[in-house]
């Protein structure tokens, strides 16, 4: 049970103050997360760090000399957006470009990602590099849609080691993909963690038993086994790294190795299941390398833990070895370089500037303040369904979802009313909350919903009110820029299993004689319904994916937040007889 707290949505912002109060000498904070408390030297690669919390030290406290520049932190099992990714950026960056590194998650992939690109727009060089550690989380053929879990200390070790001697940004990333693919990691956990403010664990697991390949979000194991001693752990995670022992490390008998608690487990009975992991590891011809026992990368009050191998060859030993000096990892005496005034180091290139907004008059402001409306009706259901969707989300994920969407739409209302008592143009108050919603909510869903109201918005007239055309092409152009940026298809169990039928509905029925609130409630109707029947589906994408079979039954979060809001929406549009925007 996670005890300690006060308002469960800002845990991440009060846990963020605390810990730059703790750990002046090493951190200070920044919009989005924190940096190093003396700036990245002149043209040394800053290497971000970057996820959800939830997992201390990972991720912010490895930030310190021999180790990251700064973390990127997003709210509990959340990613953090990509506007929070790009202040950290600018903020620790000094010339030599940016490494974000975290797991292979799809909103952190998606958000880092969008981060790199504005980056890179503005001139300064950046590269993303997703972590894909867990051989539970797809076979050894599929090796790029694994997860990341705690092997991800091994390679934002290594990959901070090669920029603290100088590499250069291609370099570090070079080193950060041979030290990934040299990595294999398998948890388990004995009992789930619980979100601050909730009253139970995302999931359980039965007395006696163990749930195999767990996630680090909260997410339970892809199967059950019988919980016996310390030494059958240990041989089975031994076992099972074994097994997935990376092709090109044939007679390479150095590892560095990671025995990694989950949060509630003790140290020492970390200490009792690395006995016997060392006596193994020896009997297969293994030496570790200054073995790392302790809470790594947790998931909160989880009881759990996991094993890490990494085959080194001679760089990466020097790599892992070498020192570092951060709130949580210490290992012998990095070389502070001297200090510089923030005014020495190289200044961000300038952001290219935004398309002015064009000011609303007339019917404009009519669809402008029907945004609004359509937004708090949004508001509405999603604060009402927000423990409903995240035991959906929980089901399969980490339970997050339900909170998200409370808070996006939140930023996304506040965001439209400002833009709105501004007179500006439908397009500015939809981009407005788009990037509102996608800034504070994170994750997958918040940036989905950002792209998708921006896309509606640049689809509808400045001056006077959209014809139907143009309310057809805003559908379309939100379904494109969703599906550009996710890659989701219809069947994958996603927000677009819901989003296309009704797009695709909407649009077809715009062009007959139908009115417009009667096409947009017959495309609401359809969206339901494609919603329901995800219930059936087994997700090929996102963090729901490797437990898919057990979110087989139960409809996708996303598809069924998506359906309410746009019901929300049409029940609004019949009380006042207006028309959907």
């Amino acid at each position: 049970m996670t005890r300690l707290f006060n308002d469960p949505a800002r845990f991440t912002d009060d846990m963020i103050t605390g810990f730059a109060a703790a750990h002046q000498e090493h951190v200070r904070a920044v919009p989005g997360g924190v940096v190093r408390t003396r700036p990245t030297p002149t043209g040394k690669v800053a290497v971000l760090t970057g996820g959800g919390s939830g997992h201390y030290p990972a991720f912010c406290g490895v930030v310190g000399p021999g180790f990251a520049d700064g973390s990127v932190i997003g709210d509990v099992f959340t990613s953090p957006s990509a506007a929070r990714a790009r202040s950290v950026a600018e903020a620790a960056q000094s010339g030599g470009g940016v490494l974000f590194l975290f797991g292979n998650y799809a909103g952190d992939v998606m958000n880092f990602g969008l981060a790199a690109r504005q980056l890179a727009d503005d001139g300064i060089p950046a590269r993303c590099f997703a972590v894909t550690d867990d051989i539970a989380s797809a076979p050894a053929g599929q090796t790029a849609r694994r997860r990341g879990i705690a092997g991800g200390f091994v390679v934002f070790k290594t990959a901070s080691a090669a920029a603290e001697e100088g590499a250069s940004l291609d370099e570090v990333v070079r080193v950060a993909e041979h030290t990934n693919a040299r990595t294999r990691t398998l948890g388990v956990a004995f009992d789930g963690c619980t979100l601050p403010g909730s009253d139970a664990p995302l999931f359980t697991v039965p007395e006696g038993r163990l749930g195999l390949g767990l996630g680090i979000h909260g997410e339970p194991g892809v199967s059950e086994d019988t919980l016996g001693t310390a030494e059958d752990l240990a041989r089975a995670l031994v076992t099972g790294l074994l097994a997935d022992r990376p092709a090109d490390t044939d007679g390479e008998g150095r590892v560095a190795v990671v025995l990694n608690g989950l949060g509630a487990t003790k140290y020492e009975e970390l200490y009792v299941l690395w006995g016997a992991v060392a006596r193994l590891l020896d009997e297969a011809g293994l030496t570790p390398v200054r073995p790392e026992v302790g809470e790594l990368v947790t998931s909160l009050d989880m009881a759990g833990c996991s094993l890490t191998l990494s085959w080194l060859d001679d760089e990466l030993e020097r790599l892992w070895r070498a020192p570092a000096d951060t709130p949580a990892f210490r290992r012998g005496t990095p070389r502070e370089p001297l200090g510089e005034d923030a005014a020495e180091r190289p200044a961000a290139a300038p952001r290219r500037p935004e398309r002015s907004a064009a000011t609303a008059s007339g019917a404009a402001v009519e669809v402008a303040e029907l945004t609004v409306h359509a937004l708090r009706a949004a508001r509405d259901v999603l604060h009402r369904d927000a423990e409903a969707l995240g035991r959906l989300d929980a089901v399969a994920g980490d339970g997050d979802h339900g909170r998200g969407m409370c808070k996006g739409v939140d930023a996304a209302l506040a965001a439209a009313e400002k833009a709105h008592a501004d007179r500006l143009a439908p397009a500015a108050v939809l981009a407005a909350a788009g990037d509102a919603w996608a800034a504070e909510a994170g994750g997958t869903s918040g940036a989905l919903w950002g792209v998708a109201l921006r896309a509606i918005g640049a689809a509808l007239p400045a001056e006077r009110a959209p014809g139907r055309e143009e309310l057809a092409s805003a559908a379309t152009a939100a379904l494109t820029a969703v599906t550009s940026l996710g890659g989701a298809e219809v069947g994958d169990k996603t927000l677009v299993d819901a989003l296309a039928p009704f797009a695709t509905a909407f649009a077809a029925r715009l062009r007959t004689e139908e009115p417009v609130a009667e096409a947009y409630a017959s495309a609401v109707a359809e969206a339901r319904t494609a919603a329901e029947d995800t219930a059936g589906l087994r997700p090929r994408l996102g963090r729901a994916r490797p437990l898919a079979d057990r979110s087989v039954g139960t409809p996708d979060p996303g598809a069924t937040s998506l359906a309410a809001v746009l019901t929300a929406v049409a029940t609004l549009h019949t009380t006042t007889g207006s028309d959907p925007v």
